[in-house]
């Protein structure tokens, strides 16, 4: 999302987090596993100068690169943020603490389909701040298309040999499997994995290249080299659209996956008092402001989305739709069937 949405200065934004976050200044330092576009400097360094806090950012393409980089991290990260399909298993793993919730005042603001959410709650304690959340739709340049898509099945069309890309993640299954017919995209059989292969393979003639970061589809796009793909909605879209390429998202026939993608902290942080302080302005209201001016995603934390929104935006964003929500094919967790999962996509691009 463009900057001409925020409504916090950084001064301002300054003057609220210190008045919220930091009684004291707590010297330390965060190290934070995160997507492109959650440690934004608009709102890193207001909290830094709030907080004392200082904050150093390390990015994933895809939520496989979570678990081994913490287990080759030997205690370098505090906070996560990975989505709720990846949570299970880095609780399981030991990898993240459970959170005290009463540390956290906005907590009931936030929505409670996702605070409710398996992957949030584990035997009864909380290990994720919900933070942002949105679709994966898919993302097309007008100036080439005369009938504008309406199905997965475009991205299969043969006219679009070397134009097509996927996110080089294995929701690309999902997407095969969608058009297949099969619905069940997160409880898949072993033959329905395979048929999602094959028809990766027959995909394959279409694809320029699958896209591993937001700003790798952004350059394909710029440079002329793809027309369709999916995409991170909101995010990418608002970054062409500064670049001048008008290029349309759209939720396909066959349904669109959901996402929402929570903070978690990195059990035995040394950091814990600034983990804190960090998860509060997340779900803040120059928290939310920041991810929704940069990435253009809803917020978990409607009270605070109304501080900052406009009501066009509010309607856009499907902040008060539940109906929407529900349409959503929202990420699950995989469990055992993970690395079934994870295997077929990496054979897929070894083909």
């Amino acid at each position: 999302m463009t900057k001409k949405y925020g409504v916090f200065s950084a001064a301002s934004v300054f003057t609220i987090a210190v008045s919220t976050f930091a009684t004291s200044l707590t010297a330390g330092e965060l190290n934070i596993l995160t997507w492109e576009g959650y440690a934004d400097q608009s709102v890193i360094e207001p909290f830094e100068a709030a907080t004392g806090c200082k904050v150093s950012a390390t990015y994933v393409g895809s939520n496989d690169d979570f678990a081994p980089k913490l287990a080759a991290g030997g205690g370098v990260f505090d906070i996560v943020t990975p989505s709720i399909d990846t949570t299970y298993s880095l609780i399981d793993a030991g990898f993240v603490q459970p959170i005290d919730i009463s540390r956290i005042p906005a907590w009931g603001d936030l929505y409670e389909q996702f605070t409710s959410a398996p992957g949030i709650q584990k035997d009864g304690q909380f290990y994720g701040v919900p933070y942002a959340w949105g679709a994966i739709p898919f993302m097309y340049r007008k100036d080439k298309f005369d009938n504008p898509p309406t199905s997965i099945a475009t991205l299969w069309d043969p006219t679009l040999e070397g134009r097509v890309s996927l996110w080089d993640d294995k929701s690309a299954l999902y997407v095969a499997a969608r058009l297949n017919g099969d619905m069940n995209i997160y409880n898949l059989s072993d033959e329905q994995i395979a048929a999602a292969q094959i028809k990766l393979a027959e995909q394959r003639p279409n694809i320029r290249k699958y896209w591993a970061t937001a700003g790798e589809l952004v350059d394909l796009f710029k440079a002329d080299e793809v027309w369709i793909s999916n995409t991170w909605g909101g995010y990418q879209s608002a970054l062409l659209a500064d670049e001048g390429i008008e290029v349309v998202e759209f939720i396909p026939e066959e349904g669109a996956e959901g996402w929402m993608d929570s903070n978690m902290i990195v059990t035995g942080t040394p950091n814990e008092k600034c983990a804190y302080d960090f998860l509060n302005m997340a779900v803040s209201t120059e928290g939310q402001s920041g991810v929704f001016r940069v990435n253009g995603y809803s917020s978990t934390n409607p009270v605070a989305a109304k501080e900052f929104m406009t009501s066009d935006e509010f309607t856009a964003l499907h902040q008060d739709d539940p109906d929407y929500l529900d349409s959503l094919l929202l990420w699950e967790n995989l469990g055992d069937r993970l690395i079934t999962y994870t295997n077929a996509w990496n054979a897929v691009k070894a083909q």
